[in-house]
């Protein structure tokens, strides 16, 4: 692909300074730049690479004054990382979505929907009844179960397991081998020690444009009529487990390792980092950041809170504890010394 200067700053709201009418055909970083790619500068710590740079354009904010010569045509913007992140898109957008057609062995079940544009590679199943929307690519050994709805837009990576009744939303992105709609972790004790599955037959809902990391897998609820829900624009990284009913609320965004118990509730534009650990039944506000490694064993009522530790407290809270505990070995040497000096003090008993 090969566009102007002057088309990419027209893409990206901005304005060029410089010759607009090069052509650049490749994304890079500054420091790595050559003659027909396209970079940006963002962090003025690296504000030098753009005077030794050879790529074409840069992207730079508008409030940006160079203190030296350069050479690169620059595109102003209002924020340069942003305006670099969109440009990202646009070009994954354009490699990704251009794979269309069929490829063999497939198998596509009866009163099945398919919308225009589709990529289907092989060795997919789609099972009865289930509705495709238009410009969807579904990569090779993808498994979709019956009566599963997939949004316009949507792309499932090599080896998505999608089970029965579950509705993915437009724009989702779901990596390889993720798992939607696998059995909530449901097992009733016995008297004679055994456990007895409870039987899974509720669903999965992933709102639009969520994106769901490797190997991330997500329950189905209990009940036939409830589901599971990812909200609209929820991010979950790699290896993520969510437990059966629960629900993740708009914008969310959660590391890896991180594993969710049923019917837990969590809120919108949440930060939820790597290896937190989240008991069932509770609710986690809105805005609420969780540090990695973090155990939350309790409910939290109040928005926006910064949580940290196991189990979880307050992130100032957690910090003074941190230092009483470190402070531990030194309190216990000055206690032996104080009982030291107290049993020198001390007169013997018959005098």
């Amino acid at each position: 692909m090969e566009f102007t200067i002057a088309q990419v700053a027209q893409l990206l709201g901005g304005e060029v300074k410089g010759p607009s009418d090069l052509k650049v055909n490749r994304l890079s970083k500054i420091e790595e730049g050559t003659e027909g790619a396209i970079s940006f500068l963002s962090n003025l710590k690296y504000e030098h690479f753009l005077y030794t740079t050879s790529a074409s354009a840069v992207i730079v904010d508008r409030t940006f004054e160079p203190k030296k010569a350069y050479s690169p045509s620059l595109i102003l913007v209002d924020n340069a990382y942003t305006a670099f992140t969109r440009l990202l898109e646009v070009y994954h957008n354009a490699l990704t979505f251009r794979k269309t057609g069929t490829e063999e062995p497939v198998r596509v079940g009866k009163d099945v929907e398919i919308g225009e544009g589709i990529y289907l590679g092989a060795f997919a199943y789609i099972g009865d009844h289930s509705r495709i929307g238009k410009n969807v690519k579904i990569y090779p050994h993808v498994y979709i179960g019956e009566n599963v709805v997939i949004g316009d837009n949507t792309i499932l990576y090599s080896g998505v397991r999608i089970y029965d009744n579950c509705k993915i939303g437009a724009s989702c992105t779901l990596h390889a081998n993720a798992v939607i709609g696998a059995d909530g972790f449901g097992f009733a004790p016995q008297a004679d020690g055994s456990y007895k599955g409870i039987p899974q037959l509720g669903y999965v809902v992933l709102e639009d444009n969520v994106s769901i990391g490797a190997n991330t897998t997500i329950d189905c609820a209990t009940m036939p009529e409830d589901a599971t829900i990812i909200r609209n624009g929820a991010k979950l990284d790699n290896l993520i487990q969510v437990a059966h009913n629960v629900e993740i609320g708009r914008n969310t965004v959660i590391a890896a390792q991180t594993g969710i118990s049923g019917s837990t509730k969590i809120g919108e534009q949440c930060m939820i980092g790597g290896q937190v650990g989240i008991a069932g039944h509770l609710h986690v506000p809105n805005k609420t950041i969780i540090t990695a490694q973090s155990g939350i064993s309790k409910n939290w009522e109040r928005e926006g809170l910064v949580l940290r530790g196991s189990p979880a407290m307050e992130n100032r809270e957690n910090l003074r504890t941190e230092v009483g505990v470190r402070r531990l070995p030194e309190l216990e040497k000055r206690v032996k010394e104080l009982e030291k000096i107290l049993k020198e003090l001390t007169l013997p008993a018959n005098s």
